[in-house]
């Protein structure tokens, strides 16, 4: 009975603390992903891989609702139990990141998933990004280390070896999301402009120079040099199909399941979902959508402004950061304003992975934004 008590008392002091405004907002957020997945994208995907009509929208909602107990024990922890659990997973996550290119399942020319036996199929990386910008801060915050520039490079280090897994599989997107998120948070925490600026043109040469001169990079560079010459590429059709999609919906959208174009856009439901959406709900819905994501940003760089604890700070940032930047190169793709790469849209998007990914994110961001009691 006691027990049952306290249990209480901490749901209610949970509720009363937590941030409202931000939790409604994720919320939202994930629901419009399941109504586009129960009107559009889900039945393109099974219309395209001959399952049943609601299939991908039923495992949709299973994840979404998984994600929900993610979110509410992330942000229900005490902070130091939240790095604690940070580090331990990041670790765990690290070594199922080491072992993709090694046992990891081959889907299109790239190593980027692994089977567990008691778990359904997952991509490691994306249980990396959250915990990774939490390690990180804890890095450069850390007390054991006054020399900065020795953090720096500690934290420089951990980024390398995390993308070099990465450029192993090979996934370029995600290398670039991690590289642009760590700048963020090193420019921060103070570092100096000029050394800044030199790092992100290093490692930008570094990979061009990758993708150039190694044939296992052939389809990476194909794609580069069909973005910078549409007229003579031939690695543009998704990009092609997807922003045909959009402007054939206009403004206002032809209207729920009017779609015509959308059965041609190639992963639909995952790295393509805001041409479909943009093509039935019109350009108009796309815009409330970026709406949305500004406010949340607002919402989280305003309790970053109110926080003196430096190492939240961080983390806040480089997690919203982390969020907003994904988004931009998902829409940016879309548009044809980026090369093509495979990169979900957060909250949106159909993929276990992804959905449990952004949920440990938003439990962050939900936990350090909680009010002092």
């Amino acid at each position: 009975m006691r027990e049952k008590f306290f249990s209480y008392i901490s749901y209610y002091q949970w509720w009363k603390s937590i941030d409202k405004f931000i939790l409604s907002l994720i919320l939202f957020l994930f629901l419009i992903g399941l109504f586009f997945s129960l009107v559009s994208t889900s039945l393109i995907a099974s219309d395209k891989l001959v399952s049943y009509t609601y299939f991908f929208f039923f495992k949709h909602t299973i994840f979404v609702i998984i994600g929900f107990f993610v979110i509410f024990f992330l942000s229900f922890v005490q902070e130091k139990q939240l790095y604690k659990l940070s580090i331990i997973i990041f670790c765990l996550s690290l070594i199922l990141l080491f072992l993709v290119p090694i046992v990891g399942v081959e889907i299109k020319g790239s190593k980027r998933w692994i089977d567990l036996i008691i778990l359904p199929r997952i991509q490691p990386v994306e249980f990396v990004k959250p915990f990774l910008i939490v390690v990180i801060s804890l890095i450069i915050c850390s007390q054991k280390f006054t020399n900065l520039n020795l953090k720096y490079l500690i934290s420089f280090l951990l980024i390398i070896f995390v993308s070099s897994l990465l450029i192993l599989q090979p996934d370029i997107g995600q290398t670039l999301l991690i590289g642009i998120s760590w700048l963020i948070l090193i420019f921060i925490s103070g570092i100096n402009i000029f050394f800044l600026t030199s790092i992100f043109i290093a490692s930008i040469m570094g990979l061009l120079s990758m993708v150039f001169y190694f044939e296992r990079f052939l389809y990476i560079k194909n794609r580069l040099l069909s973005f910078l010459d549409p007229e003579t590429g031939t690695h543009n059709f998704q990009s092609d199909k997807a922003l045909e999609s959009i402007k054939s919906g206009g403004f206002f959208g032809k209207g729920i399941g009017e779609g015509t174009l959308k059965n041609q856009v190639p992963e639909a439901h995952t790295d393509y979902i805001i041409s479909v959406i943009s093509e039935e709900f019109g350009v108009i819905f796309i815009i409330i959508i970026l709406l949305m994501f500004l406010i949340f940003l607002i919402s989280v760089l305003r309790k970053v402004h109110n926080e003196n604890n430096e190492k939240i700070k961080l983390i806040l940032t480089g997690s919203i950061s982390l969020i907003l930047i994904q988004a931009m190169i998902h829409i940016g793709v879309n548009i044809s304003l980026f090369p093509t790469t495979g990169m979900t849209l957060p909250f949106l998007s159909y993929g276990g992975s992804s959905i449990i990914s952004i949920s440990i994110l938003s439990g962050i961001i939900l936990n350090l934004t909680k009010r002092k009691l």
